[in-house]
C-alpha cells in the first residue's frame, strides 16, 4: 500500500511535465497523510488538464457517510475495474497525483523503520489515481476526492514492501488518462532510490524537510 508521500517540488514546473499550463502554486509538503488534501492533475470539462486539489480517500458517489474514504486510499491495479467502489472512477475519473517521493515501513527487529523511495533520477514523477465527486444529500456541498492505485512489488520494492504504487512518467501518464487498459499489464516501475529516515514521520503532524533527509545508507536498483 501507499500511505504517506511527499511532493516539494515546484508545483507549476511538476505540473507542466504533465501537460497543465498555468498551474497555480502548491505549498510543499514532507508528510502527506490520508484525508489530507493532495496535488492533482486531471483533464477539465474543455479537455484541457488542470491542476486541483483533492482530499486523500476516496468517497464513492453512492456513499451515505464521507467516512467511507478514510479507508478507501488505495485501489489494487489487479481488481479495480470491478470493485464497486472504483469501477465507475476507473471509466470516467483518472487523474494524476504528483509525488517526489514516498514512505514504507520496514519491520527490523521489534520496531518498523521508515523509508523514503523516490526516483533514481531525484526527479518529480505522478502516481496513477482515480477521483470521484460526493454530494452531500442535507447541504448539497460537493466533496471531491482521491484514491491511488498500487501493484505487486517489483524486485527492488518488495524487501520493504509486498506492495508499491504506480509510478507514472509523462509518456504513460497520458496512456492512464486517456482510458488505456494495457498499461497496468505492461507497466514497469522506473529506476528508484530508498534510504532510512527518522522516525518522526510516522506523525502525521510533523513536516518539514528534514523529514527526508537519509539517516543510514541508500539503496538503488
Amino acid at each position: 500500500m501507499c500511505g504517506r508521500f511527499a511532493f516539494y517540488s515546484p508545483a507549476e514546473a511538476t505540473a507542466a511535465l504533465f501537460g497543465v499550463n498555468g498551474a497555480p502554486p502548491v505549498e510543499p509538503r514532507f508528510n502527506i497523510a490520508p484525508t489530507q488534501y493532495v496535488a492533482a492533475v486531471r483533464d477539465g470539462s474543455d479537455k484541457q488538464r488542470e491542476l486541483v486539489m483533492l482530499r486523500w480517500g476516496l468517497v464513492p458517489f453512492w456513499a451515505k457517510d464521507p467516512a467511507i474514504g478514510n479507508r478507501m486510499i488505495n485501489a489494487r491495479a489487479e481488481t479495480v475495474a470491478e470493485k464497486p467502489a472504483y469501477r465507475a472512477a476507473y471509466r470516467h475519473r483518472r487523474c494524476l497525483v504528483l509525488a517526489d517521493g514516498f514512505y514504507e515501513w520496514h519491520r527490523a527487529g521489534d520496531t518498523k523503520v521508515p523509508w523514503f523511495i523516490s526516483l533514481a533520477s531525484d526527479e518529480p514523477f505522478a502516481l496513477a489515481a482515480l477521483w470521484e465527486q460526493w454530494h452531500d444529500k442535507e447541504s448539497g456541498d460537493a466533496l471531491q476526492t482521491t484514491t491511488l492505485l498500487t501493484t505487486g512489488a517489483n524486485d527492488f520494492m518488495a524487501p520493504l514492501h509486498h506492495r508499491m504504487p504506480v509510478i507514472l512518467d509523462p509518456e504513460s501518464a497520458d496512456t492512464w488518462l486517456a482510458g488505456g487498459d494495457w498499461l497496468l499489464e505492461t507497466w514497469t516501475a522506473p529506476a528508484l532510490r530508498a534510504w532510512p529516515v527518522d522516525r518522526r514521520v510516522n506523525n502525521a503532524r510533523n513536516e518539514g524537510d528534514d523529514l527526508v533527509e537519509p539517516a543510514g545508507e541508500a539503496r538503488e536498483g
